[in-house]
């Protein structure tokens, strides 16, 4: 049951935030592409593009690593922004 949920965006999706009752589930739209050497994800590690970090109560999320990854996503973000569109024909 979700109680709530937002969305952060610089250049499109950086990630969503969704609250529940035992966990609160950051997922990056673009996760499977971000470095991730602090291992901070652990939830849909499965796929081939989003990943998302599950927050426990009582747990605590590397400040710094997550800062690394919100930096990343803004990046690739940006970067994607600069590449000519694959929707455009010549």
């Amino acid at each position: 049951m979700r109680a709530r949920a937002s969305r952060h965006r610089t250049d499109g999706i950086i990630c969503t935030g969704e609250s529940y009752k035992h966990v609160v589930k950051l997922t990056f739209s673009k996760g499977a592409s971000l470095k991730d050497p602090a291992r901070l994800f652990n939830s849909s590690l499965e796929g081939n593009v989003r990943r998302a970090i599950d927050i426990h109560k009582g747990e605590e999320v590397d400040e710094s690593a997550f800062k690394a990854l919100i930096r990343q996503a803004v990046a690739l973000n940006g970067s994607a922004k600069s590449q000519p569109s694959k929707k455009a024909k010549p």
